[in-house]
């Protein structure tokens, strides 16, 4: 009478343990993820932002979050050939399966707007030390996911009481 009792037992722990090892599997598939950005119109000719870098924040199961540079497709993008429906890929990479936090777009010296036909240095004031920086909180599928960056240009931009023009980042996910 023990012997099939104890058989039923063993095949019940070995059902649970091949169930929680296949979920484990899953949740450790990596993620290929891709990083679009697009525009709204704004009333200038240009607005050129110098991207050097796109970082990706997440939570490590429940270990602290960390930071991964993303394979990123740098350059001098203009926000403004990036509106009505057209946007690009700025950075596409394989992560691990989680959430992810934030995301941070780390810019370069070589920001402009052209206004009346005019070139103007645009200033931004932490684009290069910090990075421009979007909340996520959003788990990553465990396939393909992508993710749209909406960046808001004609909001963006401020000119000063000196005529200079500041980047003062309105960025959306969607």
């Amino acid at each position: 009478m023990k012997k099939p009792v104890l058989l039923m037992a063993f095949m019940a722990i070995t059902a649970s343990a091949i169930f929680v090892a296949c979920s484990k599997d899953a949740d450790d598939k990596p993620t290929a993820l891709k990083i679009n950005m697009t525009d709204a119109p704004a009333l200038y000719d240009e607005v050129n932002v110098d991207l050097r870098e796109v970082l990706v924040k997440f939570r490590d199961g429940d270990s602290l979050s960390s930071w991964m540079t993303m394979n990123t497709h740098a350059g001098i993008y203009d926000l403004l050939g990036l509106t009505n429906g057209v946007d690009t890929l700025i950075a596409n990479d394989t992560l691990p399966t989680n959430m992810v936090k934030e995301i941070r777009l780390v810019l370069g010296p070589n920001n402009s707007i052209v206004v009346g036909g005019n070139p103007y240095p645009l200033d931004v004031s932490s684009g290069a030390e910090s990075g421009l920086k979007i909340k996520v909180n959003r788990s990553l599928s465990g396939s393909l996911d992508s993710l749209l960056i909406d960046f808001d240009a004609a909001l963006s931009i401020h000119q000063t009481g000196t005529g200079q023009y500041q980047l003062k980042p309105v960025l959306k996910l969607k």
